[in-house]
């Protein structure tokens, strides 16, 4: 239960983290946030009785650089929505491909690396998509900062956050 996810607004209703329903807890408890949506239950103690919090907001505006993403296999893989970008199937067991090999002057770059699933990388091989007439989805490109990433992995699991995150139903 202390691992429940709680989504953390700024003071302007943006989006800024997700922490665990205990760091919630001690924010809202200390006065540093206030409880926008309430979750399933309420917390006791022997002095206070507080609502399961779900989303949150900062009583004070927290100012953030965004930083750039690092490219990572994971964030190719959310980039790319876990799906092979050459046949469309959504898999678990996904590989990187770079699409202009590197042996042929391609380098390792948001660009240049794409999500593809065991079958397609190894038909792919060390070949360019005209070589064997094979086609992307979608042109890989380095995705935008911002908290999306942070919030993906929740988005299957029934979470309230929908009002507060935009692009949340797509």
């Amino acid at each position: 239960m202390l691992s429940f996810a709680v989504l953390v607004l700024n003071q302007n209703y943006e989006p800024l983290n997700v922490c665990n329903m205990h760091r919630a807890v001690v924010l809202v408890w200390r006065g540093k946030a206030e409880i926008l949506e309430n979750g399933l239950g309420e917390i006791n103690s022997f002095s206070i009785s507080l609502p399961i919090p779900s989303v949150i907001r900062l009583h004070h505006l927290i100012h953030r650089p965004w930083h750039r993403r690092k490219l990572t296999r994971h964030e190719i893989f959310i980039r790319d929505k876990f799906t092979c970008q050459y046949c469309g199937k959504q898999v678990r067991e996904l590989t990187l491909d770079h699409v202009m090999p590197r042996h042929r002057g391609g380098g390792h770059t948001w660009d240049n690396v794409t999500s593809a699933c065991k079958k397609c990388n190894h038909r792919k091989a060390g070949h360019t998509l005209e070589e064997v007439d094979m086609r992307l989805m979608k042109k890989p490109s380095q995705p935008r900062g911002g908290i999306y990433h942070v919030i993906y992995p929740y988005i299957d699991r029934g979470y309230e956050w929908g009002k507060y995150v935009r692009g949340w139903d797509s």
